[in-house]
């Protein structure tokens, strides 16, 4: 039992989980940041486009029944603009840096390659 609890906090300990829960924490706060813009300032101009000022952008098809696509094109324009950020905030520059370290290390290994052909020729 006591190796399990160590296990577990050591688990938690290293880093990963931190990390994890401190992006989902953000990621939940910037989420409903994105909500709260689209609702308050891309909302009421879709649905005055749409026809019927602030309260436009949906249609009554039965007795207190609507489609409310005003609210749906809402909601898609929030996850387009959630994912374009996560994608180019967190995306696209942990794939340059994972691109400089393959590089960083292929560069590394080539150099200790050069240093055991010296090694080698001086040997001779």
């Amino acid at each position: 039992m006591n190796n399990v609890l160590k296990g577990f906090r050591d688990f938690i300990l290293r880093g990963n989980v931190i990390d994890l829960a401190v992006a989902f924490v953000i990621g939940a706060a910037f989420t409903a940041l994105i909500t709260a813009f689209t609702n308050d300032f891309i909302k009421p101009i879709i649905n005055t486009i749409l026809g019927g000022g602030i309260t436009g952008g949906s249609v009554k098809i039965s007795d207190g029944q609507y489609l409310q696509f005003g609210e749906f094109l809402n909601a898609v324009i929030t996850f387009v603009l959630v994912a374009a950020v996560v994608y180019f905030i967190f995306v696209v520059p942990m794939n340059k840096m994972r691109e400089r370290r393959v590089t960083e290390e292929a560069a590394t290994e080539s150099e200790l390659d050069v240093l055991k052909q010296i090694r080698d020729n001086l040997s001779r």
